[in-house]
């Protein structure tokens, strides 16, 4: 009974046969048929003209945005907590030859204007610093908040007026879309947005996450960057094909509302006096010691220690509600 991550789910069936189905002779790279449907369905996704481009991994996505919108001279202001700071491997700095992250503060690794505003206030308008390009957020963030429309608006209206290019790290994009009922282009370029790193792997993809350039002249240079970068697959049809499966037929919502439902309901059952912050998306923080950590694996569970006296709990697409059932009520007897 694993909840340790998402990343581990199976790809879901929609995925598979549309990987079969494009198990065949086409044009290699990105000249396939599927590839070359891209920007069109993105573009209906979000109501306006995109640039997309497919990549296997968010880390790709994220380094490969951020290297558009950056120079290496530059700086990016993120959450101190942020993906791209902590769980990267420095792929920002190095994708972007150099570019400085400007770290901030928020409750649940979520930015808000007042804080974003705090980090910039630390630069001086100087040859002497690293100035700021690009404000980044993560929408789910890594604790599993949920900026909403507004919120995201607030934050890309505070990047516009200094100047600066917004980029939201999706990788549980999905997850954020079902919480909050809003639509993706709200979520996204209506707020500001400049580029959105779309997250598929996490949410019942194979291997396939999606770079999307709400300023379509942006592609031009990045597909030579996806290429200096090793993420131009000789059969990008293969992830092409998973992208556009989740999309059709609304794959992934279904797939990020299943998921979030199964977290809610573990969620009840934690309550207030464990859960370390609020459950919005696919993913809680609970208090729990040593020893009730212990009995928790000796019954079959696993997930993450994620500090001392908390664990992380993650729910997927296809996570069996039987098993969160059983969860739930191990939780409740400790």
């Amino acid at each position: 009974m694993r909840f340790f991550s998402d990343n581990a789910a199976p790809a879901c069936p929609e995925v598979m046969a549309a990987l079969a189905r494009a198990n065949r002779l086409d044009t290699a790279y990105d000249g396939d048929g599927w590839s070359a449907r891209l920007d069109s369905v993105f573009s209906d996704l979000f109501e306006t003209e995109v640039a997309a481009l497919w990549v296997a991994t968010g880390t790709a996505a994220n380094a490969l945005a951020l290297a558009a919108l950056c120079p290496p001279h530059g700086a990016i202001v993120c959450h101190r907590d942020a993906h791209i700071q902590n769980d990267e491997c420095g792929a920002p700095e190095f994708y972007t030859h150099g570019a400085k992250l400007v770290l901030a503060e928020g409750i649940g690794a979520k930015l808000t204007p007042e804080t974003a505003a705090a980090a910039l206030a630390t630069i001086r308008d100087d040859v002497h610093q690293t100035q700021p390009h690009v404000l980044s957020i993560t929408n789910a963030t890594e604790y599993g908040l949920v900026y909403s429309a507004d919120e995201t608006a607030a934050l890309g209206a505070l990047a516009k007026a200094r100047g600066l290019a917004f980029h939201v790290d999706g990788a549980r994009f999905a997850n954020a879309v079902v919480r909050t009922g809003a639509s993706p282009a709200a979520l996204s370029w209506k707020a500001g947005g400049d580029a959105l790193s779309f997250g598929f792997t996490k949410n019942g993809g194979m291997s396939a996450d999606l770079l999307v350039f709400f300023r379509p002249e942006l592609k031009a240079a990045a597909l030579y960057r996806r290429k200096r970068a090793g993420h131009l697959l000789s059969k990008g049809r293969f992830l092409a094909a998973q992208i556009l499966a989740m999309i059709e037929g609304d794959v992934w919502l279904r797939n990020a509302r299943a998921a979030n439902a199964a977290a809610a309901r573990l969620a009840e059952a934690a309550g207030p006096e464990r859960l370390i912050l609020p459950v919005e998306a696919n993913e809680l923080f609970i208090r729990v010691t040593p020893a009730e950590a212990q009995r928790l694996r000796e019954q079959g569970f696993d997930f993450y220690d994620w500090g001392p006296g908390e664990a992380r709990l993650v729910t997927s697409w296809d996570t069996d509600l039987a098993a969160v059932d059983t969860l739930a009520a191990a939780i409740r007897a400790l």
